[in-house]
């Protein structure tokens, strides 16, 4: 007999479905990337102006899976997409609660949000199953990007990029390299929702599943094999992600290959952004799941930020 998959306490009403307050576990400490450490890391995160080593965000997607499932059953597992803008950073110790709005009849994709007790809003954006028939969070967000101008840091990435194909698979006692210094079992000892479809064979597809946070660290595994040229060293950190199984889920211990496209360059005040689609397929070149990761990178991260762009550009922006 198949397990339950979660066995959250959900709040439900006429229009919502509500999880419980909950306190992410930060996991990156000793993440490194560039030969320094990371925005995870509390000094290297203080001298930018955050109070501590931030919560990454695809840790928040877990307290979404059991709304998912409560709505859309298997369909989640299999054809289940979380298309997310990360609002404001969330630090170890802090409380979140994850919100689905339910979708309108006859359709399959609805909004979410996660805040924390005071109201601040963590990440805002979609859920959906199957092919919505609508643009999620970040296609529409895609559309409406206005090209990065005057780029320093990233000066030398170019739309369409694509990386060489990689392989990547997570065991459960595989330590996922220096972006990831953890292992799945570690994770799975303290994430927010655990369920039995992660860790055994008590599921329908009779293997364990990787939950759709640790696709994440999958994806990223070995992107550091194949860097975009970008100015470093700098800090950077995710500001939008999606992530969407087309023929899921993926399970532990399997093999994958990747492949990472930069599909817009964009940027802000403080930040310059790549976003990179990455397709991952199967053994039989089936694409079995994608991610859209919108890595923003801060200007003020990178010593040499405003000489260069005296140099590449006149005068000061």
């Amino acid at each position: 007999m198949t397990a339950h998959a979660f066995d959250t306490e959900i709040t439900e009403t006429a229009e919502t479905l509500i999880g419980p307050w909950r306190q992410p576990r930060q996991m990156l400490q000793a993440q490194t990337y560039d030969a320094h450490a990371s925005i995870h890391d509390d000094a290297t995160a203080q001298k930018l102006g955050f109070k501590g080593g931030t919560i990454e965000g695809p840790t928040h997607f877990s307290q979404f899976a059991p709304l998912g499932e409560r709505l859309w059953g298997r369909a989640w597992f299999e054809t289940g997409c979380l298309s997310a803008h990360y609002r404001s950073v969330c630090y170890e110790g802090e409380e979140v609660q994850a919100i689905l709005s339910k979708p309108l009849p006859g359709t399959s994709q609805c909004q979410i949000q996660m805040v924390k007790r005071d109201g601040t809003e963590v990440l805002r954006g979609t859920a959906s199953v199957g092919e919505p028939h609508a643009a999620t969070a970040l296609e529409a967000r895609l559309s409406e990007l206005k090209p990065l101008a005057d780029p320093v840091i990233l000066r030398d990435v170019k739309v369409a990029h694509t990386s060489k194909r990689q392989t990547v698979r997570m065991a459960f006692d595989q330590i996922m390299g220096d972006l990831y210094p953890f292992s799945l079992r570690q994770k799975l000892a303290v994430i927010t929702e655990n369920s039995p479809y992660y860790s055994g064979v008590d599921n329908p597809w009779g293997r364990a599943i990787i939950p759709m946070e640790m696709l994440s660290v999958l994806v990223q595994y070995r992107s550091k094999d194949d860097p975009l040229p970008t100015k470093g060293p700098a800090v950077g950190l995710f500001a939008d992600q999606e992530i969407r199984l087309l023929k899921g889920p993926l399970f532990e211990g399997e093999a994958y290959e990747v492949e990472r496209e930069v599909v817009a360059l964009s940027g802000s005040r403080r930040t310059e952004s790549a976003w990179a689609r990455t397709r991952v397929f199967d053994k039989a070149g089936t694409m079995v799941a994608t991610m859209l990761l919108n890595m923003a990178t801060l200007k003020e991260s990178y010593a040499p930020y405003e000489e260069e762009y005296r140099q590449l550009y006149g005068a000061g922006r």
